[in-house]
């Protein structure tokens, strides 16, 4: 007879006492369900061999485990409730408590690793990479991996926090003097909610940037009295959030404005593959407010199109007991009143984003740092690839170059300031070399798009390189290239030969204007020039560098040939004839032919010279 048996049988006085030795710690249920694997095991030597009492404890619990399989297959619910309760109470209770704390300590170090050193620093490189993309440079991703890690990092540290707490628990019903779990459970349940704080506080993101729908390509520029678009995201996302964190939107007092509109909106899971927990403002507008009597509006050194201001977002997150306030800002945006100050807004962009890493520096123009002009190649290189759809190469980047600092053995490490970039005008010009490069890529995007993108124009090329590149080039040969002179203006230039002498003749430049009456490729094909003989013909045989013109642009003429609109005069015998063509109507043609002779309607025409 087992000795569990031969207890059952002593008097009412006696079992008394053995009730008394049972409590939560070790229960009656377990000696009584496990008697005779109990008492077969040799708990003496267990006592004092703590890798042996350890393989006894995983063998009480796997008994356990078998006996519960039992009693669910009996259906006994009130007996498969309490031996749940007594299996978990027995592995937290058996188990070492220097072990148990050891394994919490272990997973909250490894979370404070993984956050500080892995996840915040990639998140940082994420918020750069979002700066470069917002100016036009590759396309950034990674939001929803880090999405992932959030989420997985703070269910981590809410499984140890309710763990710690079910400790707390645990100390109500026993403790001692010099218990672990007494003395370190508060030091570690400081530490999981100094980790989850933060986290949070680093998990609120702005994941696209304030940017008007009528302007895709210029975020941040907001224009007063329209609206714009500015999502968030909530990198941790748990159910439990669903509806119920709610965003408000601010925006800093530094020149008078206010937001009108919706200021107020809760985040919910949206419909996309990954879910994430994201709110969306669309019917914001900016409104600069009137000012007051005697104040003389914005008095500080910098232009309206240099003004940074701060879009921020603050809203409270409380999750199991835990309450975070949380905040976030965009990266600095400007206000203009008037479309005329994109383009300036829009360099302003470009070059915080470029040289600051800094999304709170609102006094960066106070004193702007330089760029290498390495750098802002690159950028301007974006420009043209993110808002025309082709970048610029290597030749045309080192045109860009000698524009800006003028013919140079070498670039490297060449430092570029503000003003050269965008304040002061190019010699000789009235406009800046932002100015004049912004108009080239307003024209291209309105009246060359297919051409740009599919490489037919070389645009950046000098007066000199142009008649490098055309001087032993079949005659008729040409180029296309963009004006120095006339903002928005393209222009070709094509060759010829009489008398073994090598000529060079060009246009004036086409603009906005001319090119909203016909297509640039229409004007390519029939473009005429009259010769000295009054035969009209067309001198563009082929695009540089030996493209039949009809290959190259046959796919975008729009309409049948026009025999008559594009006449131009020049004399091919004279070696001094104009290096720049203007066009003649028809009918002013057919009025000079009737009353001059060619020599005096070649002399005419000559006496009109436009440089491009």
């Amino acid at each position: 007879m087992s000795q569990w048996s031969q207890v059952q049988q002593l008097e009412i006085k006696f079992l008394e006492q053995v009730d008394q030795f049972y409590d939560d710690n070790f229960p009656m249920e377990v000696r009584h369900l496990l008697a005779q694997w109990i008492e077969s095991q040799d708990w003496e030597a267990a006592s004092n061999n703590e890798p042996m009492a350890t393989i006894l404890l995983q063998n009480l619990l796997i008994q356990l485990d078998e006996q519960l399989d039992r009693v669910s297959q009996e259906k006994n619910l009130l007996l498969i409730h309490n031996l749940k309760r007594i299996r978990k109470l027995l592995q937290v209770r058996l188990l070492p408590q220097i072990e148990v704390l050891n394994k919490m300590t272990q997973v909250i170090n490894e979370s404070d690793v993984l956050m500080n050193n892995m996840l915040l620093e990639e998140l940082l490189d994420w918020k750069r990479r979002q700066q470069i993309a917002c100016i036009g440079g590759p396309l950034h991703s990674g939001l929803d991996q880090l999405q992932n890690c959030f989420t997985l990092l703070a269910e981590s540290l809410f499984q140890v926090r309710r763990q710690l707490e079910k400790l707390d628990e645990l100390l109500t019903k026993l403790t001692y003097d010099g218990d672990p779990i007494l003395l370190q459970r508060p030091h570690l349940l400081e530490r999981v909610n100094f980790l989850l704080y933060n986290l949070f506080r680093s998990s609120f993101v702005i994941e696209r940037q304030p940017c008007m729908p009528t302007h895709p390509q210029r975020p941040m520029v907001l224009k007063t009295l329209i609206q714009f678009t500015v999502k968030l995201r909530l990198l941790i996302k748990l159910p439990e959030l669903n509806y119920q964190i709610r965003v408000k939107a601010t925006i800093d007092n530094n020149r008078r404005f206010v937001l009108c509109g919706t200021h107020v909106k809760a985040m919910n899971m949206d419909e996309s593959a990954n879910g994430s927990l994201s709110v969306e403002f669309r019917h914001l507008q900016p409104k600069e407010m009137k000012s007051s009597a005697g104040s003389k509006g914005n008095e500080g050194p910098q232009m309206v199109t240099e003004e940074l201001h701060s879009i921020s977002f603050e809203t409270q997150v409380s999750l199991y007991g835990l309450t975070v306030d949380l905040e976030t800002s965009s990266l600095p945006v400007v206000m203009i009143s008037n479309v005329s100050q994109l383009p300036n807004a829009w360099a302003s962009i470009i070059w915080y984003n470029l040289l600051s890493k800094d999304s709170q520096n609102l006094g960066f123009f106070n004193n702007p740092p330089t760029a290498t002009l390495s750098q802002l190649l690159e950028v301007l290189s974006w420009q043209f690839s993110s808002y025309v759809g082709r970048g610029l190469n290597s030749e045309q980047l080192n045109m860009l170059a000698e524009k800006l600092m003028g013919q140079q053995i070498s670039y490297n490490d060449y430092q570029l300031s503000w003003a050269k970039f965008c304040k002061e005008h190019l010699p000789g010009k009235s406009f800046t070399f932002w100015v004049w490069l912004e108009a080239i890529l307003d024209l291209i995007k309105k009246h060359i798009l297919p051409l740009w993108i599919d490489g037919y124009i070389m645009g950046f090329v000098s007066k000199e390189k142009e008649r490098v590149l055309l001087r032993d080039k079949m005659p008729g040969t040409f180029l296309l290239r963009f004006s120095e002179s006339n903002l928005g203006g393209i222009t070709f230039t094509w060759v010829d030969q009489s008398e073994n002498e090598v000529r060079f003749h060009s246009v004036e430049p086409y603009n906005k204007g001319r090119l909203t009456a016909l297509p640039f490729a229409d004007i390519l094909r029939d473009y005429k020039v009259i010769l000295a003989d009054n035969v009209p013909e067309n001198p563009l045989k082929y695009l540089y560098p030996d493209i039949p013109k009809d290959k190259a642009f046959g796919k975008y003429y729009s309409s049948q040939p026009n025999e008559g609109w594009a006449l131009y005069l020049y004399d091919s015998t004279d070696p001094h004839s104009p290096s720049d063509l203007l066009p003649m109507s028809p009918s002013v043609y057919a009025v000079l032919t009737e009353h001059l002779s060619p020599t005096v309607i070649e002399t005419a025409v000559c006496c009109k010279f436009f440089h491009s």
